[in-house]
């Protein structure tokens, strides 16, 4: 059965792989034939190779990542878990980058699907009080 505590612990590595832009790291947060979408416009990266692919290219050039997890919200074994990101773009912007992660997870613990939403705000924003809970 998933749990509040698993599911902090899932995220923490998530978090830790955006930090650091280990892409190997997130992949082994997911199944093999996970679906991972991170736009609702636009197909989903499915498998290991298409997520590592997805993360090399989306967080490999970002550079100052810090990423902030909320309290996650379980039911079954889905999950719904915010996170509050700034970073530096390739271009040298500096971002934020709020969003929220909708996930469904395997017996193993690793996730079999997650669909991300996201908004994109220029400059260091600091999230607002009561984030997060």
């Amino acid at each position: 059965m998933l749990s509040v505590e698993m599911v902090r612990q899932w995220a923490s590595r998530y978090a830790r792989a955006w930090e650091e832009g280990d892409a190997a790291l997130v992949v082994e947060c997911f199944t093999s034939a996970a679906s991972y979408r991170s736009s609702p416009f636009r197909p989903p990266h499915v498998g290991h190779e298409a997520i590592r692919r997805y993360w090399q290219r989306a967080a490999g050039a970002q550079t100052g990542t810090r990423v902030l997890v909320g309290d996650p919200i379980v039911r079954g074994d889905r999950a719904c878990v915010e996170w509050w990101a700034t970073f530096r773009e390739a271009d040298g912007h500096q971002v934020t980058l709020p969003g929220a992660l909708i996930l469904t997870f395997a017996s193993d613990g690793r996730c079999c699907d997650l669909r991300e939403y996201w908004n994109l705000e220029p400059g260091d924003v600091e999230p607002f009080p009561g984030w997060g809970s």
